[in-house]
């Protein structure tokens, strides 16, 4: 299945975020809901891992939004100084925002959300989940960091889903930590053989596979 892709512009308090909107191509039935992606450490919506992974989403009919959660001249400042992707606060503010803004355009038909967060951006996604339980209704990390999302842990009712590649022992060990602080459902997936980038073959299609299900099970 096809996507129609658009790139649509947020704004978020004073900034204006782009981001790009894709929505299956199967008319006449809308998606089952979207996934919002969040990107950290220094990634951005043209991440070709997430890329990849939306594609999947669209595929099994969902609609997916990749956003950029830093404006051009924030990621500028970002590459010198590494220092914005991890303001979780910021980063999870303007998701936040992003949320509100996808939720007033399903206002009629009250479509779910899902948060698909990678590394710092997962810490967002989990914040963002927590402050807004309706209308998001599922969460997944991919070899994210939800330590970052601190005391919002304890506040997450969403099922979660943590993906970590096996050969990521300091992530695989927060995120096991962390698993025990999150309030709703949660399962851990340990991709085998995989480290940090899921970069090995298969790895990623793996990731994919476990994003596509958590996300149809839960908001169609």
């Amino acid at each position: 299945m096809t996507g129609v892709e658009r790139t649509v512009r947020i704004g978020v308090g004073d900034v204006v975020l782009e981001a790009d909107w894709t929505q299956p191509a199967q008319a006449p039935n809308p998606a089952l809901g979207t996934v919002v992606f969040a990107h950290g450490s220094g990634s951005s919506r043209h991440s070709p891992r997430n890329r990849f992974v939306a594609g999947e989403l669209v595929a099994a009919g969902l609609a997916t939004l990749l956003t950029d959660l830093l404006t051009p001249a924030e990621e500028q400042v970002d590459l010198r100084t590494a220092e914005l992707r991890f303001d979780i606060a910021l980063l999870a503010g303007r998701l936040i925002g992003v949320t509100d803004w996808l939720r007033a355009q399903w206002s009629a038909t009250g479509q779910p959300i899902g948060l698909f967060g990678a590394s710092t951006g997962a810490a967002a996604a989990l914040v963002a989940a927590a402050a807004r339980p309706d209308p998001v209704a599922a969460v997944v990390s991919r070899g994210g960091r939800p330590d970052l999302a601190a005391d919002s842990l304890e506040r997450v009712g969403q099922p979660t889903l943590l993906i970590v590649g096996e050969r990521d022992r300091h992530v695989l060990d927060l995120n096991l930590a962390a698993r025990q602080r999150l309030a709703g459902p949660t399962e851990l997936a340990v991709v085998p053989g995989a480290s940090h980038l899921f970069e090995e073959p298969g790895a990623l299609e793996q990731v994919a596979q476990l994003a596509r299900g958590w996300f149809v099970e839960r908001l169609g």
